[in-house]
């Protein structure tokens, strides 16, 4: 009867300690342009009681560059495919694990209080409406600087204006010179100017001027596990899905 007593009380204390085990953090390098929507996507992933997330945001370039380097990323989301494709090749990510998670808009903005009004068209008068001012884009390794770039070709104004680009590390980085006025005009995600009262969208850029916009979010190989699948499905999932649209993404199908 003893042992049976004492078999049960090692249960039940094993059940508590469990009970009581700190839910599991996971690492997340997560672009720039993803922040204020990823902020509250983690806080309902932290209510859930399923672990929490601790973020580091930067271009996507920086983190790719950084999760080589063997910075302890376990979850990497980027804002385009070509960052992951990098590190798929490097077999620095779990297999199986990648998704397709959001897709955005490429904006052109001002400062809130501008006067500039542009259709963005081939041929748009581009460099007339920035006058002496600067064009602020993120870094041609930023993937919202390549998109940007090619949406100017494409629109057969870029060479009007090159000369004129002002660059930021990030998109974020680009959007802040247009919100403090230190450029007239800017070319950022159409998520980022909305989260930024000192900013208004001129315009956004056709889609067929520019690849599309994709956000692909895995698991890295070191990440490779549980939470970071439980993670990765939480992104998806309805609860996510839902503060991402409000944030003004496209969420995409798993």
């Amino acid at each position: 009867m003893r042992s049976v007593l004492t078999l049960a009380l090692c249960w039940l204390l094993a059940g508590a300690a469990e009970a009581q085990a700190p839910a599991r953090t996971v690492s997340v390098y997560a672009a720039s342009s993803l922040k204020d929507a990823l902020d509250e996507v983690d806080a309902a992933w932290s209510k859930t009681g399923g672990g929490s997330a601790v973020v580091s945001y930067a271009a996507s370039s920086v983190l790719a560059r950084q999760i080589e380097q063997g910075a302890p990323a376990e979850v990497f989301i980027s804002a385009d495919s070509d960052w992951m494709d990098y590190l798929v090749a490097r077999k620095l990510i779990s297999a199986g694990s990648r998704r397709d998670l959001l897709s955005n808009k490429l904006a052109l903005i001002a400062p809130r209080n501008s006067t500039v009004s542009l259709k963005l068209v081939r041929g748009m008068p581009l460099a007339t409406a920035l006058g002496a001012g600067r064009l602020a884009m993120a870094g041609p390794d930023a993937p919202a600087g390549r998109y940007g770039e090619s949406a100017l070709k494409d629109l057969s104004v870029w060479d009007s204006v090159r000369s004129k680009v002002v660059l930021g590390e990030n998109v974020r980085a680009a959007m802040r010179f247009v919100s403090r006025g230190e450029a007239a005009l800017g070319v950022v995600y159409d998520t980022d100017a909305k989260v930024d009262p000192n900013v208004k969208i001129i315009g956004l850029f056709p889609a067929s001027s520019h690849p599309r916009i994709v956000y692909p979010a895995a698991a890295t190989a070191r990440g490779a596990g549980p939470a970071a699948s439980a993670y990765l499905g939480f992104l998806a999932g309805p609860q996510a899905s839902a503060i991402f649209r409000r944030y003004g993404f496209s969420t995409l199908g798993r």
